[in-house]
């Protein structure tokens, strides 16, 4: 690994100190001239981009944090700065997770079982503005998931408004109230969702629903 000679400021958010020793160690012998700094919150980090003025010029961040999760931290920190290039550092692998923190604004993709090598890698891809992705992560985003290739139905507008109610934890009852409609229909519409879906519970047909944005 040869070392860089670019001073560059980097922030590491992840609740885990042997995450953040780890990394900080990484990136001492990988650059001549390196400033880290290291939060375990997402709102601790996003307090130094608003106290500083600016952001670091590279975070890396964990998917899961106690108070915020990395996709939508991905998105205020580009908003309050958006030279600050974001790097999911996690362990989570789906092809899902990896596109929205892109989709968010995120310049790139690490997972935690990545070589030093891998990280230092990608950080001096993002840096030159491209998108950084470790090797599993490439892999990951090469073989799109049969979730990927599924065909999202169709969803009549009162499927649409019964599917809302419950994801607001509305009970069949308080949604036929709202709706003025029968408890029967209501439990109608659940089954018909649920068979749309193809899942068994309507907590699963929210849940797809929410991660492809049928919910708005």
């Amino acid at each position: 690994m040869s070392a860089d000679k670019k001073k560059i400021t980097i922030a590491i958010v992840d609740d885990h100190p042997i995450v953040l020793e780890g990394l900080q160690k990484v990136l001492m012998q990988a650059y001549d001239y390196v400033s880290t700094i290291c939060f375990s919150t997402g709102g601790e980090f996003l307090n130094y981009i608003k106290k500083s003025g600016g952001g670091s010029d590279i975070v890396l961040i964990d998917i899961t944090l106690p108070d915020i999760n990395g996709i939508d931290l991905c998105r205020e920190v580009k908003t309050l700065s958006a030279a600050t290039c974001v790097l999911a550092f996690s362990n989570h692998n789906e092809r899902s997770t990896i596109m929205k923190m892109l989709q968010n604004g995120a310049s790139g993709y690490l997972l935690k079982n990545s070589s030093a090598d891998e990280v230092v890698a990608c950080i001096n891809e993002a840096l030159d503005g491209q998108i950084a992705l470790s090797r599993e992560a490439r892999e990951i985003m090469a073989k799109p998931s049969a979730r990927d290739l599924q065909v999202l139905p169709a969803l009549t507008k009162r499927e649409k408004e019964i599917l809302k109610l419950v994801a607001d934890g509305k009970t069949s009852a308080a949604i036929a109230a709202q709706l003025h409609v029968s408890p029967l229909t209501v439990e109608t519409h659940r089954r018909n969702l649920m068979q749309k879906f193809n899942v068994k519970s309507m907590t699963a047909a929210v849940k797809v629903a929410m991660e492809n944005g049928i919910l708005g």
